[in-house]
């Protein structure tokens, strides 16, 4: 059985029930892992665990991040999107985030060092074919290794129509599965570096002042960041700048002229959070942050408290750390 570890943050459009997402988690859990034994075992492991659960009522969308070995992954976040396949009705779904899909994104990340992306590029695409089949209506398209012309995220997201509003469902591109429908909608499957979420609070209600600051952090702006995506919404009252933030290769990296931070044995870099907040432009835009966090973990967290729940059987460690962190 590979040793190489695999974390998928699963992102689903349910975020105001917490028993829908907890049952979503189970089922992940359940379909590789023994059962509970009667009594208390030290040296008892187990294929997966569920190291978090962040969910947000104003998104209406939660992250379960979900982490296996490489020979499990496949099968436990199948399970997991099944079940969310059957208690999610996208077309009952309102929340401020954008998305396509009651399973929206299925993201594999390599959290050992030396892991094939192209290998989980493999385990990716065939999960998301037997998605299509295992619950007839669902749809997906192909990111990353998997997909077969290696085309990121957010090229895909703009591709098959994922920011366009309203939403045409006969309009959208897919790759596998039938045509989609507002029951299921699209969901994104795909094998990518390690992908962390950061989001900064700003001291402003003004969604255009907040959407101008995500796009000045964006990588693809002039003076914008290695590896961020910024997208702006209301979130309690004031404005969230919800950021991805990529692992970016070492080598290509090396040049940057922002703060980085090495991952993954030096492989990987990527931006910190204290440098997003710190690039906002407070003065001349005149909006104060009042916090950054970290939906999630760092890569390197990932895989430290990926071996630490593995080996010592603790299948939902989501229960035993908090989701949200303040930096």
């Amino acid at each position: 059985m590979s040793r190489q570890l695999v974390a998928c943050l699963l992102n689903v459009s349910e975020g105001r029930k917490l028993s829908i997402v907890e049952k979503i988690a189970g089922a992940a859990l359940k379909a590789v892992n023994p059962p509970v034994l009667p009594a208390a075992q030290p040296d008892w492991q187990i294929n997966a665990a569920v190291l978090n659960i962040f969910q947000d009522v104003d998104y209406h969308r939660s992250v379960i991040t979900i982490v296996s070995n490489e020979d499990n992954i496949g099968q436990c976040v199948e399970a997991a999107c099944t079940e969310a396949y059957k208690l999610i009705d996208l077309s009952q779904h309102e929340g401020v985030h954008p998305r396509l899909g009651a399973v929206d994104l299925v993201p594999l990340h390599p959290i050992s060092e030396n892991m094939s992306l192209q290998s989980l590029g493999c385990t990716a695409a065939e999960l998301g074919l037997r998605l299509t089949t295992t619950t007839p209506g669902a749809s997906v398209f192909l990111f990353g290794s998997a997909d077969v012309k290696g085309r990121g995220l957010v090229e895909r997201r703009k591709g098959v129509g994922w920011f366009r509003r309203p939403v045409d469902y006969s309009a959208l591109q897919y790759d596998l599965g039938p045509p989609p429908t507002p029951r299921y909608g699209l969901t994104g499957v795909g094998a990518v570096p390690y992908m962390m979420n950061v989001n900064v609070t700003l001291d402003t209600d003004d969604l255009t002042l907040g959407r101008r600051v995500a796009a000045s952090l964006r990588a693809t702006s002039p003076g914008g960041l290695p590896g961020v995506q910024a997208m702006a919404f209301p979130h309690e009252g004031k404005i969230e700048v919800a950021c991805n933030v990529d692992l970016l290769p070492s080598h290509v990296m090396a040049a940057s002229q922002h703060t980085m931070m090495k991952s993954l044995g030096g492989e990987y870099m990527y931006t910190p959070a204290e440098v997003i907040e710190g690039s906002i432009l407070t003065e001349s835009e005149g909006v104060q942050t009042i916090g950054t966090s970290l939906v999630g973990f760092s890569p390197d967290q990932a895989r430290t408290l990926a071996l630490n729940a593995l080996s010592s059987g603790v299948a939902e460690f989501w229960r035993v750390r908090g989701g949200k962190r303040m930096m």
